[in-house]
């Protein structure tokens, strides 16, 4: 009876660790992507090496990556670099991921099948003129590409891509049989946990969807996210071909420009350009009050000298910045005396500078920029780009209202400042650029 008892525990041991080698990775510990974020981003077939992401990641503008995980009709079926620990890597590294399924295609589309093995849209009606057979092709392919999808660790919640290429919407059982391929494969994404989204071309897959809306068209569900081809070169979410109303606010990505050789950081990719408006957008928290609610946001911070009085508050700005770097524990008084040059003297030794009485916009500089470094660029958020917008009115780069969220002025202001310094006009903040505001550099 014992030996009996231990070779069921060893089957079930042996089955739990065959279950375990043959499940998805677990996506619990990915964050859900994109998120909310309004800013740039790039797609491409094959996703890149760890290095390029890497180099792309500091270098260029970009901060959403189109990945091809899903579908027999896509041209890089193949995905060497694509594994659940690139995910991870990217998702931590802060890149928002935007994950595509190309399965199959409209019946009309005349560059389809692409392999020969991966199947076009059936357009037959059938009896009753309800498409079903596109619809269990919908259904089919949602469930593939969920199942891709937990294979790579990507999170529930996340949104899930479905990339209908262009075709001829006049052609009416091509149309009709697409629109409700898509309906079934979003209403099953979503049932199986993703949220769901749509791309093509402005004037074929878009407006159909969008036409959809605007008349109800029963049985039609529609995808919660589209993704707008039109390579107009405008970065927006706009385009003529469909209604402003659709999919507003928070809920389009557009893909303004196509194919095209990028350059960043000294590596090439072959990309197309998107800029996305994605849920709550880009939005900084409120920001805590300093030292009970003194001003340290400034257009301008100027030398000080000692006896100096405040005007506009710019010593008291000083005082309270030095009190939480704990260097400063007199009274914020908006005087520029003996016990504020202690601690001004004290912030210049600790930065590797040499101590003086006066107060220039290189120790302000220095004083505002300090704190963790993070890579920031077009669409980040948060404490981090108030530093960066504070430090870089003090190298007068800028005139920059300080609101915690980079967006184009914060990308010029850094722009200029880098052109001065020598360094790569990149518009992107990362270890180098803060090493330099740290010091003072302008």
């Amino acid at each position: 009876m014992r030996r009996r008892t231990l070779a069921v525990l060893t089957s079930l041991a042996l089955i739990a660790v065959a279950w375990t080698a043959a499940s998805p990775p677990a996506a619990a510990e990915n964050r859900v992507t994109p998120g909310s974020f309004t800013g740039f981003g790039f797609d491409q077939c094959d996703a890149p090496t760890q290095q390029k992401m890497d180099r792309w990641l500091t270098h260029s503008p970009f901060t959403g990556v189109g990945i091809y995980i899903s579908g027999k009709s896509r041209a890089c079926r193949e995905q060497p670099n694509l594994t659940p620990t690139w995910v991870r890597t990217q998702l931590k590294r802060g890149w928002r991921l935007l994950p595509i399924a190309l399965g199959p295609q409209a019946g009309c589309h005349p560059k389809y099948p692409r392999h020969g093995d991966d199947p076009k849209i059936d357009q037959s009606p059938g009896a009753d003129g309800g498409y079903r057979k596109a619809r269990r092709m919908g259904a089919e392919e949602a469930t593939r590409t969920v199942r891709d999808a937990e294979r790579l660790g990507i999170a529930k919640r996340s949104t899930l891509w479905y990339d209908l290429e262009g075709f001829d919407i006049t052609n009416r059982h091509c149309r009709e049989s697409a629109l409700r391929f898509l309906s079934s494969w979003v209403s099953n994404v979503k049932r199986l946990g993703y949220a769901t989204g749509v791309y093509s071309s402005a004037s074929s897959g878009i407006k159909m969807l969008d036409d959809a809306r605007i008349k109800q068209t029963p049985g039609i569900v529609l995808p919660g996210y589209i993704w707008i081809a039109r390579w107009d070169g405008k970065a927006n979410t706009s385009t003529s071909h469909i209604s402003e109303k659709g999919w507003r606010p928070g809920r389009r990505m557009k893909q303004y420009l196509g194919p095209h050789d990028a350059t960043h950081g000294g590596v090439t990719i072959n990309i197309d350009r998107n800029f996305l408006d994605l849920g709550r957008g880009s939005v900084a928290p409120a920001e805590p009050k300093h030292c009970g609610g003194v001003k340290i946001n400034w257009w301008v911070y100027p030398t000080l000298a000692a006896g100096e009085r405040d005007e506009p508050g710019k010593v008291r700005a000083l005082q309270c910045l030095l009190r939480e770097k704990k260097l400063y524990d007199g009274r914020l008084h908006g005087v520029y005396n003996r016990t504020t040059i202690s601690a001004a003297r004290a912030w210049q030794k600790r930065v590797g500078m040499t101590p003086t009485a006066t107060w220039n916009h290189r120790h302000w500089m220095s004083l505002l920029a300090s704190g963790r470094w993070q890579i920031l660029k077009y669409g980040s958020a948060g404490a981090p780009v108030r530093r960066l917008q504070r430090t870089l009115n003090a190298a007068g780069a800028g005139e920059l209202d300080i609101t915690g969220v980079f967006t184009s002025p914060t990308m010029h202001a850094l722009r200029r400042w880098q052109k001065r310094v020598g360094q790569p006009t990149t518009g992107t903040a990362y270890n180098q650029t803060w090493s330099l505001l740290v010091r003072g550099r302008s």
